[in-house]
């Protein structure tokens, strides 16, 4: 008898072949029959009017936290997601000592938005070994996750508070390669780092891996060669110039392994907007005529970024604007308070280097999308330059009077641009781009800031039923085969008999995501963005129902992934023998 049967559905198989009406059949976590099926089943779903697909896979969050005080992973399990990877930017937790954990939760509260109480309420930081950080999480993970091992942690595990401002001596530079050669044997799905100009530690510092020689970044690269079913990962500085284009080859070569890099924003369709595309994407033609593979992580959809006084992130890229996000929020709403440094603030948005980023000081187009203080409401979701004409002040003093009357909380949304057909025409082609690979949704991090998680719904509602700009099989396949194949995943990413049984339930007609808002329900009281799935009416992993019209079963039967044992290698062009580059 079969545990499952799902009848009377539209198959997609995650190929790009067309759908076809089939059964699915599932036993033992696995699909043992698709096609029509006589044998009956404890349990049958009818999918009348729906399309039965593979489970999505989401390429990078940052749910290496979140796991501990939420492990259905949520809301990416609303969205059709199954499997997922972590551990990305260099921003592992594991491996951990006592003294890198008080690091590295500061840094990850500033660099990746986790709010600190949550970090320090809802995670044990009692792990030391990679392997034993995924031994805690055996068991109780609602999808399929594997984890990176981050280039910080490591960094600062073996140079301490030199990890910061220093550069790492030979000695040191073997002592972490030991440290990922070791992780790697652990089950860490490969190596991250992040060389990009926009992260910032706690103290408002470059992160650790920011200060690594190129040596050191390439001899870390090159243990994952040594390792069956790993990858590679770095964050680069999103200039792209000839030094980018060259470490993110060498990066690859130094590993035998493809590297993805996060994330390309596609802001419009204009030839000036494809020239910059373009440019991002020839570091893959670069590489690929190397013998490398470098792969970009793209976008669905333009970020509803929400900026905020309380984290930072954004402002705090404007220059003078850090020194005001190192302080506590009390010195904060006071310096917020005082004219001449508000004036200081002004300056710093007046700089020449802001001409290229126009639209972060644009004051008059953000719109107010969120506040706490109910004597504000009345002013959410409105245009800051018209809440200044009201109040008869400069947009920037608006903006920055309400950040303080809302005891920084006050979110604001700067102007959206590439929502439009041309832009997701332009997308559409980008999505089957084999330079580019869906995904880049940072779910886990940004959680006041950023909406990607929902990028799979995302690209069925906008992409396939709206736009129109990209065919329904062949979306399905760019959140399934494409992801499981860059990262070499056995046996998931298509619905085939004999693979895993991942599988997502959807309305074609339906599909999409709800409005965004602010959930209060992280440890500490914390609020976190979040959006409803809408049309998925069945989620299961590894042959159980996670999710049942958009209602958790509380079922936990997720597979914490380990590199080799769950994936294989995906090899690049170059020889395995080549010498890494130094």
């Amino acid at each position: 008898m079969l545990d499952l049967k799902i009848i009377n559905g539209r198959v997609i198989d995650g190929t790009g072949e067309p759908a076809r009406q089939a059964e699915v059949g599932v036993r033992d976590g696995r699909i043992v029959a698709i096609g029509a099926i006589d044998e009956p089943a404890r349990r049958t779903i009818d999918a009348a009017g729906q399309v039965v697909a593979p489970g999505f896979i989401d390429s990078h969050t940052h749910y290496d936290a979140q796991v501990f005080w939420d492990p259905t992973l949520s809301p990416s399990c609303y969205h059709g997601v199954t499997t997922i990877m972590g551990g990305f930017c260099g921003f592992s937790v594991a491996p951990l000592t006592p003294e890198a954990a008080s690091y590295i939760g500061p840094m990850l509260a500033r660099v990746e938005g986790m709010p600190l109480k949550t970090l320090q309420q809802g995670v044990p930081w009692d792990w030391t070994s990679f392997g034993s950080y995924l031994a805690k999480l055996e068991g109780r993970v609602g999808v399929n996750a594997g984890f990176m091992v981050g280039h910080s942690v490591v960094r600062r595990i073996v140079m301490g508070k030199r990890a910061v401002g220093d550069k790492a001596t030979e000695a040191e530079i073997a002592q972490m390669r030991q440290l990922v050669d070791q992780s790697l044997r652990e089950g860490a799905m490969g190596f991250s780092t992040t060389v990009s100009p926009s992260h910032y530690d706690a103290d408002g510092n470059p992160v650790p891996s920011r200060h690594a020689s190129r040596e050191e970044l390439l001899t870390l690269a090159e243990t994952v060669r040594h390792h069956e079913g790993t990858t590679l990962e770095l964050l680069p500085d999103l200039a792209f110039d000839e030094a980018t284009v060259n470490l993110l080859t060498d990066f690859s070569l130094a590993g035998q392994r493809p590297v993805n890099w996060n994330v390309l924003s596609v802001a419009g369709s204009s030839p000036a907007a494809r020239v910059f595309v373009e440019r991002m994407l020839s570091a893959s033609d670069h590489a690929r005529a190397k013998g490398a593979d470098v792969r970009a992580l793209i976008f669905v959809s333009s970020p509803a970024v929400r900026i905020n006084f309380w984290s930072g992130f954004i402002f705090d890229a404007i220059p003078g604007w850090d020194a005001l996000f190192r302080m506590s929020p009390e010195d904060r709403l006071a310096k917020l308070k005082d004219p001449a440094f508000r004036e200081k603030l002004a300056e710093g948005a007046r700089s020449p280097v802001m001409k290229r980023r126009l639209h972060l000081v644009e004051w008059a187009m953000y719109r107010l999308v969120e506040v706490q203080n109910p004597d504000l409401k009345r002013y959410q979701g409105r245009l800051i330059g018209e809440i200044a004409i009201e109040r008869g002040q400069s947009s920037l003093n608006t903006l920055l009077d309400l950040a303080v009357e809302d005891n920084l909380k006050a979110s604001y949304q700067p102007y959206v641009p590439g929502e439009d057909a041309d832009t997701y025409k332009y997308r559409g082609e980008l999505w089957q781009d084999d330079r580019t690979v869906i995904g880049a949704s940072d779910a886990g991090a940004h959680m006041d800031m950023v909406d990607a998680f929902a990028f799979s719904t995302k690209l069925l509602q906008k992409g396939v039923r709206e736009y129109g700009v990209i065919g329904l099989e062949e979306a399905v396949r760019q959140l399934t085969e494409v992801p499981a194949q860059l990262f070499g995943m056995k046996e998931r990413g298509n619905l085939r008999e004999g693979w895993h049984a991942d599988i997502v339930v959807f309305d074609p007609a339906t599909v999409g995501h709800g409005a965004v808002y602010t959930r209060y329900d992280l440890p500490g009281d914390e609020g976190r963005l979040y959006a409803d799935a809408v049309g998925v009416s069945h989620v299961i992993v590894n042959g159980q129902v996670i999710v049942e019209h958009g209602k958790h079963s509380g079922q936990l039967p997720g597979k914490v992934l380990r590199s080799g044992q769950d994936t294989y290698t995906v090899r690049i062009p170059a020889a395995e023998s080549a010498a890494p580059v130094r």
